[in-house]
């Protein structure tokens, strides 16, 4: 259901940059306090752009609710006026299908497929009930019930789809139904959809392509019956607990062995297809000669890349690209084939993130964009224009803008506000895009543009938000450098609004630190930046620094923590806090640390091994051992534990329980299927055996996010912030001037 709908993230004009500066003015500071249940209430949300999916011509659809009936529509919108054109279908004219959640159209927008009563699996999978709508005669079809992913064929005259671990394709022609695989089994063989590691670390879920011709089915086949099974109790409303069991690969252990099919429609007829020595198959995609599909193969270690060109009449493979890194390079969803079959790629071979032209033998025509910074989207390729469009840090790292580029890499155009994040969708023809403009002080700005960059019209501003938060004290962030062992990191830090030089604060350093990731960026306020500013006027200064490791500076920047996770990341954020403990109005005593996730295990090595700076550490779901976590990410940057135990153990706050000096509060749901609580409880036998002392948030069945349920964030936030004020604000000199 990739293309079911597409988020609506938008920029700002041109036209609109005077509003722009001066919506970010600042006026005088407001009386009212932020209260935790104002921030998990949707009091300051930003109002959002529907769902839109870009259609053929100029124009885009919508799925809408009507409020007061209840009936779902899909209607259709002009990019030139954003008026509504049409409605496509709606519930109501429906007899067998009352209301419907997701849609997508094929490739001539005449048919739908209309989905509802979904049922989650992981994070990006789902099942459920699907129709086939015929826009012109009106007709409602069943695809089938508990069913992942249906697609139509190029041709309009099928459709596939998976359910139970099997690949099914119905023809409406004939109205029949063909199972083309039936060996499907749950924890041991799944055709055409990938295993949970797959979905979770290289983000997709459907597994099967249709050729461009419909003559041919191309899918991945998983076989893991022998992965490890992990498994989950899941306390619910009964008397005895669920138990969810899972096929989980473990850093070091077993994968799924993972093999690629081609289905032909005419034989019926399935192949094998051989693809040399190789670990992953991380993406499947045709190219535009009908019988060629191009295969992406991975080894174990994720830094040797290879496409291979798959000839589906002859089910014969030739290799058309090998690409290697040092470290690893990441699979993307950037290949896209041009007309003559050359294609756009994607790399960091120069050490940044870079578009590239290839001939279909794998030949570079050219290096399209150049420079030290990165390319952080990229948005397609326009045949009639010849122009690329794409999103890159090249005007500062906390910054994005839009970038229009001759294929030839002549004539770069920046369509967009050169600072803060602009991000466009682009419709189909890429002939206009909806930006979404927003910087820390500006709420997200919605407007139309063309593909040259001309601003027709500010769709949503969010000035009632703007407005709103005006009444409220409010601290801006304050955007810097601080160097730190050899390298400008970027930094930003909230301070008390009555903040006074002559006082001391205690401080609160936050951080996610994961490779390539950023947390210092000019954009607009998220919930946990609410919270932060909620601490920092009750006397704390809040601060952010984005360490080796992290991404948007470089390769080397990024790549120099390989196969040591958690030592120079850690190193840094020690030498951040004691750097800034030296400024006059930072009480060295009282200052703390906290993340979730990668940033839990930062924050737990942090008070361990930074004990004599570090006071107080916050860690929710954090990974304890990277032998604990998942093999795709986890090699990714570490390789295996048999062949890089140091890198794994010497970074492991399991070893180092010990060193505990200071307050720490470790918080886990027990749904977790992607950090599991395994981290944190051997965390807490560690720390047992050590004879340490420490607080605990135990939340059941809730998964990584922790966010399901009445009240699930709001008790969470509530008891870190209690946490916090027990043993940082309330503790610190922070209403004492300083001395002399």
């Amino acid at each position: 259901m990739k293309n079911t709908v597409i988020l609506a993230t938008i920029l700002l004009l041109a036209g609109c940059r005077d509003k722009t500066s001066q919506t970010s003015n600042n006026t005088s500071p407001g009386i009212k306090e932020i209260a935790l249940e104002e921030i998990w209430d949707g009091t300051f949300s930003p109002e959002r752009m529907n769902a839109l999916n870009s259609m053929n011509g100029d124009f885009y659809s919508l799925l809408n609710t009507d409020k007061e009936s209840g009936f779902n529509t899909v209607d259709t919108y002009s990019y030139a006026t954003l008026e509504k054109v049409a409605t496509i279908v709606s519930s109501k004219d429906l007899i067998d299908l009352a209301s419907f959640s997701s849609y997508s159209f094929n490739n001539d927008e005449t048919k739908i497929i209309l989905g509802t009563d979904f049922k989650k699996i992981y994070r990006r999978s789902f099942s459920g009930t699907f129709y086939a709508y015929d826009i012109s005669s009106k007709k409602l079809n069943l695809i089938g019930k508990n069913i992942q992913e249906p697609i139509f064929s190029p041709d309009n005259k099928k459709v596939a789809f998976a359910k139970d671990n099997n690949i099914f394709i119905k023809d409406f022609s004939r109205n029949t139904t063909t199972q083309i695989t039936k060996d499907g089994k749950k924890n041991s063989i799944i055709n055409g959809i990938t295993d949970w590691v797959y979905e979770e670390e290289f983000g997709f879920v459907r597994a099967f392509e249709w050729s461009n011709n419909s003559k041919y089915l191309a899918f991945l086949r998983f076989d893991e019956t022998n992965v490890p099974t992990f498994s989950m109790d899941m306390m619910g409303k009964e008397n005895y607990p669920d138990q969810q069991i899972f096929k989980y690969p473990k850093a070091g252990e077993k994968n799924a062995d993972v093999t690629l099919h081609m289905f032909t429609i005419a034989s019926n007829n399935t192949k094998k297809i051989t693809l040399g020595d190789y670990e992953y198959i991380p993406r499947i995609k045709w190219s535009t000669n009908d019988n060629i599909l191009v295969a992406t193969t991975l080894n174990r270690h994720q830094n040797n890349l290879k496409l291979h060109k798959v000839n589906a009449l002859k089910s014969s493979t030739s290799l058309l690209f090998n690409e290697t890194d040092k470290a690893y390079i990441n699979s993307t969803d950037n290949l896209t084939f041009l007309v003559d079959n050359s294609f756009i790629w994607t790399s960091e071979k120069d050490g940044f993130n870079h578009i590239y032209h290839y001939d279909f033998n794998g030949k570079l025509i050219n290096q399209i964009t150049k420079g030290n910074w990165e390319v952080t989207k990229y948005y397609g390729f326009s045949e009639e224009k010849k122009t690329i469009y794409y999103q890159s840090v090249e005007n500062g790292s906390t910054n994005r803008g839009v970038y229009a580029i001759d294929l030839n890499g002549d004539n770069k155009k920046l369509l967009s506000n050169k600072v803060g994040q602009n991000n466009a969708a682009f419709s189909k023809n890429l002939n206009y895009f909806i930006n979404t403009f927003s910087s820390s002080e500006i709420p997200p700005i919605y407007s139309l543009y063309t593909a040259e960059g001309e601003m027709l019209k500010v769709i949503k501003d969010n000035a009632n938000l703007k407005e709103d938060l005006a009444a409220y004290k409010m601290s801006p962030k304050e955007f810097s450098t601080i160097n730190i062992n050899g390298n400008d990191l970027n930094m930003w830090m909230l301070k008390p609004l009555d903040f006074d030089e002559n006082k001391k604060y205690p401080m609160f350093m936050f951080q996610y630190s994961g490779p390539g990731s950023q947390k210092v960026s000019n954009k607009w306020n998220d919930s946990n930046d609410y919270w932060h500013n909620m601490l920092a006027q009750k006397g704390i200064i809040v601060v952010c620094v984005d360490g080796r490791g992290t991404g948007l500076k470089g390769a080397a920047f990024k790549k120099i923590t390989q196969k040591e996770l958690g030592k120079y990341e850690v190193e840094d954020q020690i030498a951040a806090a004691k750097q800034l403990a030296t400024r006059s109005y930072i009480d060295k005593n009282y200052i703390g640390i906290w993340g979730w996730s990668y940033g839990g295990f930062m924050s737990t090595n942090c008070l361990l091994k930074g004990s004599d700076i570090f006071s107080t550490a916050i860690a929710v779901a954090p990974v304890t051992s990277w032998r604990f976590y998942d093999s795709v990410y986890t090699e990714r940057y570490m390789q295996t534990p048999q062949e890089n135990a140091s890198g794994y153990d010497d970074n492991s706050p399991i070893n180092y329980a010990d060193k505990l000096k200071g307050n720490y509060l470790l918080v886990h749901g027990t749904g977790d299927d992607n950090v599991h609580v395994q981290n944190s409880y051997r965390m807490v036998n560690a720390l047992i055996d050590a004879n340490k002392q420490f607080d605990m948030f135990i939340v059941p069945d809730r998964t990584h996010s922790i966010r399901k349920g009445k009240n699930v964030r709001l008790n969470l936030y509530t008891k870190m912030t209690n946490f916090i004020e027990e043993h940082l604000i309330n503790k610190s000199e922070s209403s004492t001037k300083i001395k002399g």
